[in-house]
């Protein structure tokens, strides 16, 4: 291939993203497009209630029935609820709370002197893979990726003279689109597991899976995300980002100043972070006794169940908050104490947008949900899939592009599971496909498109952190933006599977790859 061919084939390519960058811009306001989707779900509701279905409703046994909600008592259910749906919508509060720790810390300029250390040893070229690698391993505290490395991502790239949208893409692709790879076990590990025995005792009622059967397969996972992020960022989405001129008004607490380190601040910094060492070792000694009130009742750590999983957005609040206090006074950039409350309000401040956005949100996931809308698209694709009766390495790749799709419209890995794993995993038992590689091909699926759903509850967030540098971004430009690290995921995950399984190589802990009846 000669360099003028390889030219115009990018050139389509850009042009291709460019259009979807046109397209989905034209799209109306975030807040609004989930306002006029929660108004589809109501009518769909409508259209498709009459409908008797053959499907089962895994989780009630009985043939699933789609809920009107344009009847007048589901319409009051609404309006009653509609005040608890909002301040009950799970990520507004992680959001929130994460970002009033986080504000003080940015606005007192300890993150930005920390950056400063990072830039001091870390080479430029090196910044995109050592991103992504953290925010990978931010699944091991749920959400918190979201809220704190993905804005870091570009916070650091502005920082270090590079385009802040691509570190914020590069984060993005961690923290979401590789949301099934880590070499770090945490709580969505137990959670899946928990869905896949219940569906392999379909089959066999003595079968046990255990929690950590993905473990070596999203370790090795984690690796490959990271390479191929990488060579993304760098060749592919920064280059294009080159012509999008940032907005001259940028406030990040002095992100832009790469000046030398004062005395002063370097002292004020290391006290600071020598108070976050000494609280996470306090935390480490709370949580290591077996009888330890911030394990869960069995006495697992990584339970959802477990307090110290509940409370990682609170940690993360006070591991930011106080040593932010801390390095604001000592120094000299806090003198008093409206200083760090005038830090959180430009906090929530910045946040403002989100929340309205948040409302509408929560609103029509809620609606979503109810309607039974989204259970019958995952059923119904299941059920095709199942009918397909296809050989078992293409029933395997079949899963995963089935789970993208419905991904784009379902956005909870746990929900999405409980749903289609009493299709799938006895299905493919029946092949001699073990649960374990059914659950690590669903897996795949279910993160390779999270980053270009705007269903994503976080999506909206992520285009809020993308307006502190360019504020005309919208919906198309993240979409256009995320859309390569998409597809290229996908097909390099999916054959990564494959020759993950024709290997052999263990997929986890007393893991297999077949099933005998």
């Amino acid at each position: 291939m000669n360099s003028e061919t390889a030219k115009q084939k990018k050139s389509f390519f850009n042009r291709f993203l460019d259009g979807i960058e046109y397209a989905g811009n034209k799209l109306p306001d975030p807040a609004i497009l989930f306002l006029l989707l929660l108004a589809l779900v109501w009518v769909l509701s409508l259209i498709l209630s009459p409908f008797n279905f053959a499907e089962i409703d895994p989780r009630t046994g009985e043939s699933l029935e789609v809920i009107n909600l344009l009847t007048g008592s589901q319409l009051a259910a609404f309006l009653a609820s509609m005040v608890n749906t909002f301040v009950t919508f799970a990520p507004l509060g992680i959001v929130l709370v994460a970002m009033l720790g986080v504000g003080v810390a940015e606005h007192s300029g300890y993150i930005n002197t920390a950056i400063k250390y990072v830039l001091s040893f870390t080479p430029k070229t090196l910044l995109t893979p050592v991103l992504i690698l953290v925010a990978i391993v931010s699944h091991t505290a749920t959400d918190a990726g979201y809220v704190l490395v993905i804005p870091l991502g570009g916070v650091i790239f502005y920082a270090a003279g590079r385009h802040p949208v691509a570190g914020i893409a590069a984060a993005f692709a961690g923290v979401s689109g590789g949301f099934s790879a880590n070499f770090i076990p945490s709580g969505i590990d137990p959670l899946l597991q928990s869905f896949t025995q219940s569906a392999a005792q379909i089959i066999n009622p003595e079968m046990l899976i255990n929690p950590l059967n993905n473990w070596f397969f999203t370790s090795a996972s984690s690796v490959l995300i990271v390479l191929i992020g990488w060579y993304i960022t760098d060749k592919i989405v920064e280059p294009r980002l080159k012509n999008v001129e940032l907005d001259d008004d940028i406030d990040l607490e002095g992100a832009d100043d790469l000046g030398n380190i004062t005395d002063k601040e370097k002292k004020a910094f290391w006290i600071s972070s020598a108070v976050m060492v000494a609280g996470l070792v306090g935390l480490f000694f709370w949580v290591y006794p077996e009888n330890s009130s911030m394990r869960a009742p069995d006495g697992e750590i990584t339970d959802f169940q477990a307090p110290l999983m509940q409370s990682i957005v609170p940690l993360i609040f006070l591991l930011f908050w106080v040593p932010g206090i801390i390095y604001g006074y000592l120094s000299g950039g806090y003198s008093k104490t409206k200083d760090i409350i005038d830090g959180m309000s430009k906090s929530m401040g910045d946040m403002a947008y989100y929340i309205v956005m948040a409302f509408f949100c929560a609103l029509f996931i809620d609606a979503f949900a109810k309607s039974n809308i989204g259970v019958l698209i995952a059923l119904k694709g299941a059920g095709y899939l199942q009918a397909l009766d296809l050989p078992g390495q293409v029933t395997i790749v079949g899963i995963i592009f089935l789970t993208a799709f419905v991904n784009l419209m379902v956005g909870s890995a746990s929900a999405k599971w409980a749903l289609i794993s009493p299709i799938f995993v006895p299905m493919l038992m029946g092949l001699g496909i073990s649960p374990d590689l059914t659950q690590a091909a669903y897996r795949v699926g279910d993160s390779v498109s999270n980053i270009i759903t705007p269903l994503m509850p976080y999506f909206p967030l992520v285009v809020v952190f993308c307006q502190r540098y360019v504020k005309k971004t919208g919906i198309g430009t993240l979409v256009s933006v995320m859309l390569p690290y998409s597809i290229v995921f996908l097909i390099s995950w999916t054959i990564f599977l494959l020759i993950y399984w024709y290997l052999g190589i263990p997929l986890g802990l007393q893991a297999a790859y077949e099933y005998v009846m």
